[in-house]
């Protein structure tokens, strides 16, 4: 490990924790030089667990120790707490932080041949929801979690912490737009089911009752809810049956309760 003490904000050697604000990186689907940030020594020992390597570290003299075996060969930057907070633009509680190099994503196709159970998710833009469905899919079994072109990036380090570090758990891809994507799951003999309220659509339990062997389940936004492209493409829509006057469930839970009917 080599330990590097800084204590000037502006320092270039700091430069990939720079403004880390969640205004600034909303704006980045993908963050520049294929790096993400992982951030407390958990969510930086999953990450490196699953193979991911750090570029560096960002550490508060404290949290040394933690983090010391997970560096391997990068550059570790200790800073006093003023520092941190002047760079990443907020307060670093969880006292360390890692520049992660993005591994190479898998091919959705290959995703969708070798698994039994998908969740898909489009256009989640709250990272906290795109977290919690990851959570959901590692806790409930699914295979793999696949994303659209405006999700929400897995790797945002909002979604990792919330997922508790499932993200590097269960394999993920982002899709291309539904008239390229589509075909990719009717060649893998694969069923989109379509998680939405219309006047056709089945309910959860009596889907479940002659579940397809292979299953895709498409979770909408927050806001507007699935696309007319993705629900023109769809097998089936399938409906979680509510009471009390409710008629959605936030999208994590209604991607928990779906996986957990569809086990």
């Amino acid at each position: 490990m080599t330990t590097i003490r800084i204590d000037n904000p502006s320092d270039p050697r700091l430069s990939d924790y720079r403004g880390l604000t969640d205004t600034a990186l909303r704006r980045i689907a993908e963050p520049e030089g294929g790096l993400y940030i992982a951030e407390s020594a958990k969510v930086i020992s999953r990450a490196v667990g699953a193979g991911h390597r750090p570029r560096s570290v960002l550490v508060q003299e404290k949290w040394i120790d933690d983090v010391a075996v997970l560096a391997g060969d990068a550059p570790v930057y200790v800073v006093p707490d003023t520092v941190a907070e002047q760079v990443t633009g907020f307060a670093v509680h969880r006292g360390a932080l890692a520049a992660m190099h993005r591994p190479v994503q898998p091919d959705p196709a290959q995703l969708l041949e070798h698994s039994r159970t998908v969740v898909v998710l489009e256009d989640i833009v709250d990272h906290t929801n795109v977290g919690a469905a990851f959570r959901a899919a590692a806790a409930l079994g699914a295979d793999a979690v696949l994303v659209s072109p405006r999700c929400g990036d897995p790797l945002y380090r909002r979604s990792v912490r919330v997922s508790m570090g499932t993200v590097f758990q269960v394999p993920w891809a982002r899709l291309p737009e539904w008239d390229a994507a589509a075909p990719l799951f009717a060649a893998a003999g694969v069923h989109l089911a379509a998680m939405a309220l219309a006047d056709d659509a089945v309910s959860l339990d009596s889907f479940a009752a002659a579940r397809p062997d292979k299953l895709a389940i498409l979770m909408g936004s927050e806001g507007e809810g699935l696309s007319a492209s993705a629900l023109a493409v769809a097998d089936s829509i399938v409906t979680i049956p509510m009471a009390g006057g409710v008629d959605s469930l936030n999208v994590a839970s209604a991607a928990a309760v779906a996986l957990w009917a569809l086990r």
